[in-house]
């Protein structure tokens, strides 16, 4: 209720120890004892909440919060199936409702003989209130020094924010009763079968494998020879620019890397299951696809470095990029399920994209976008400067090296953005703190003004 509302950082691991507390005394009393899976899945979702806190960027924040989530749904729920993995979430949402319900229910059973126990704590935690009220009043009247201090760790609420802060407060009592109700009466996702596919026989099965095969065998054939040859002599048979052949070609492999997955999927719930040899035969076609994918993934990866060097690095790119390599690494645990069994593979892809996350997360992505972009200006003398001036505040360490008076055009707009911030200290990031003391070690020219910054934006955009 008080440190949220201002802001997402260093709060929301704050205000999750109760949801955690909650969670393992409600299971342990309903006699569940964490495995290692539950360890992973509650490291992960806890270790995806500093990103907020790290970094300024809402993008990845946000996608670093709602991975939490799922997370912390698998660590509720368990579970090694597919449909666990993919259905633990719906079961906290059911908890909403039932929670409050079942804490009421554990309230009123345990009422009786929790009145003498609990009496003296109310009254001892009273008392220690009113005397830090007291007694911390005098003292911040006192010392100016002390009332300062006082005053940037106390959370600043009004009245005016009164039914926020409620709010507030009823939303993350019954979140932490959902969570508690799961973890002590979890669906058991691992229950619900799905049935499997008609066999097909064998060549109404491989045949059209087969072909696709052979298509991405040819491809990847080219590949190799424009990678050996040089791009030259394709781009003059084509009549393409460098950057015409990089942009065509990225999202084109990165759809065929998506539609393959499904492909396997399919072929996988219609594989042959009624001879000796057909274990053989799935794994024999499937893994070759699956390496052949792999040279598609290469390709992809190879395509959207081309892009960069020829347009600079933005947040979509770098964002399928990393889509991209994820796809790469599941089709890698697709062919170490066919020699390992796949009992394991569900959750390892799940920890496969939550891991990704959070690493996406703490790299920095803006900060990384604005040091590829330095560089290239520097290499070619070529900057977009209105797209810079929409990065967050985690730019500011790379973009703090342009020369002026193109360091201060570009950082105008986001010195000003934080200047109009006025975010509490457990809402203040890791990355907004360090942009402002860059920019107060290294103030912005004065002399820099509004039609100078669009003549030179001109200039670098077009040169």
């Amino acid at each position: 209720m008080l440190l949220l509302g201002d802001g997402a950082a260093v709060n929301l691991l704050i205000v999750a120890i109760p949801a955690v507390l909650a969670v393992y005394f409600a299971a342990r009393r309903a006699g569940r004892r964490p495995r290692a899976w539950t360890l992973v899945w509650g490291a992960l979702g806890l270790a995806l909440l500093t990103v907020p806190a790290l970094r300024d960027a809402e993008w990845p924040s946000f996608l670093a919060v709602v991975t939490a989530v799922a997370a912390g749904s698998l660590a509720l729920h368990g579970g090694r199936s597919w449909p666990a993995v993919l259905l633990g979430p719906i079961g906290v949402l059911n908890a909403v409702v039932t929670g409050p319900a079942w804490a009421w229910q554990g309230l009123r059973s345990l009422s009786g003989g929790a009145r003498e126990r609990l009496g003296p704590v109310l009254r001892a935690l009273g008392v220690a209130a009113v005397l830090v009220l007291v007694f911390g009043a005098l003292f911040a009247g006192a010392d100016a020094a002390f009332a300062d201090l006082l005053g940037a760790l106390v959370p600043d609420t009004s009245v005016a924010d009164g039914p926020w802060r409620v709010l507030l407060f009823a939303l993350g009592l019954v979140g932490a009763l959902a969570a508690a109700r799961t973890a002590a009466a979890p669906v058991h996702w691992d229950q619900v079968e799905v049935p499997e596919g008609r066999a097909r026989g064998r060549v109404e099965w491989a045949l059209p494998l087969i072909v696709l095969i052979v298509l991405f065998a040819v491809f990847n054939a080219v590949q190799l020879a424009v990678l050996f040859g040089g791009y030259d002599a394709v781009l003059q048979k084509t009549g393409q620019t460098y950057a015409e052949y990089a942009r065509q070609g990225f999202w084109q492999l990165l759809l065929a890397t998506l539609l393959t997955l499904l492909v396997i999927v399919l072929a996988l719930r219609w594989a042959p299951r009624t001879r000796s040899g057909d274990r053989t035969l799935v794994r024999s076609v499937l893994g070759t696809l699956c390496a052949l994918t792999l040279v598609v993934v290469a390709s992809a990866v190879r395509r959207m470095d081309m892009y960069v060097e020829a347009y600079g690095l933005t947040r979509l790119r770098i964002s399928v990029l990393a889509v991209e390599l994820w796809l790469g690494l599941v089709i890698v645990f697709i062919l170490a399920a066919g020699v390992w069994g796949a009992r394991w593979l569900p959750r390892a892809v799940a920890a496969s994209a939550a891991a990704g996350v959070l690493v996406f997360g703490l790299v920095s992505p803006d900060e990384l976008i604005a040091e590829r972009n330095v560089q290239r200006y520097e290499d070619t003398g070529r900057f977009d400067l209105d797209y810079a001036r929409g990065l967050s505040a985690d730019a500011v360490p790379a973009l703090d090296k342009l020369a002026e008076p193109l360091r201060s055009c570009v950082l105008r707009d986001l010195a000003a953005d934080l200047d109009e911030r006025d975010a509490p200290w457990y809402a203040t990031s890791r990355g907004e703190a360090e942009a402002r003391r860059i920019l107060d070690k290294r103030p912005l020219s004065v002399e820099v003004d509004t039609a100078e910054c669009a003549r030179f934006r001109d200039e670098v955009m077009y040169r």
